[in-house]
C-alpha cells in the first residue's frame, strides 16, 4: 500500500486472492486513513503556495551552484569518497541522485530547506559511492557520517511535498 497523488494505491501479487487483499487492507486501515488525511492536508496547504517564477528558480539554481560544490567537497573528504560532475536541476520528484560514474545531481529547491537537509541529501548521495543501493549497509554508512540523518530525512518527508509545490 502507498499513497500516490492523494489516493490509496494497492499492489498485490497476481496469485493473491481478493479476500487476502481485503484482509491486508483492513489490517492496515488506520495507516491508510492517517496517510490519506496527511496527503489531503498537504494538498490543501499547497493551494496557498505560490509557485516560483522562472527568475526566482534561476536565482535558486545559481545559489545552489555557489553553495553545493563546497558542501560536497567537505563531506566527500569526511566520508572518504570521490565524485564526478555536480549538476543542479529543477527536479519534480527527486532531491538528489548519484550515477554509477559518481556524477551527482541536486534539486535547486534544496536551497529553500534548512542547511541540515541539504547536508543530509549530500551525505546520502555521497554514500552511494560506497554502496550503490539502499540496503542496511548503505544506511549504516549514512548514519556513520551524519548521525542526525533520520531527523532531517523526516523533516524532508513532512515538508518536502510543500517545497515541491513551489515548482512552476
Amino acid at each position: 500500500m502507498e499513497i500516490r497523488e492523494g489516493a490509496l494505491l494497492i499492489r498485490a501479487p497476481q496469485w493473491a486472492g481478493e479476500a487476502e487483499i481485503r484482509t491486508f487492507v483492513e489490517k492496515h486501515r488506520s495507516w491508510a486513513e492517517k496517510h490519506l488525511k496527511k496527503a489531503e492536508a498537504i494538498r490543501e496547504a499547497g493551494k496557498e503556495i505560490r509557485p516560483l517564477t522562472e527568475e526566482e528558480l534561476r536565482a535558486l539554481a545559481a545559489e545552489a551552484l555557489r553553495v553545493i560544490p563546497g558542501r560536497v567537497r567537505t563531506w566527500a573528504e569526511k566520508i572518504g569518497v570521490t565524485y564526478g560532475r555536480i549538476t543542479v536541476r529543477n527536479q519534480r520528484t527527486k532531491w538528489g541522485s548519484c550515477t554509477s560514474r559518481g556524477n551527482l545531481n541536486f534539486n535547486c529547491l534544496l536551497m529553500l530547506a534548512p542547511p541540515q537537509v541539504l547536508d543530509s541529501i549530500i551525505v546520502h548521495e555521497l554514500c552511494h559511492r560506497k554502496v550503490m543501493n539502499h540496503s542496511p549497509a548503505f544506511y549504516a554508512e549514512v548514519l556513520k557520517a551524519f548521525p542526525e540523518y533520520r531527523t532531517w530525512e523526516k523533516w524532508l518527508k513532512e515538508n518536502g511535498p510543500l517545497l515541491m509545490k513551489r515548482n512552476p
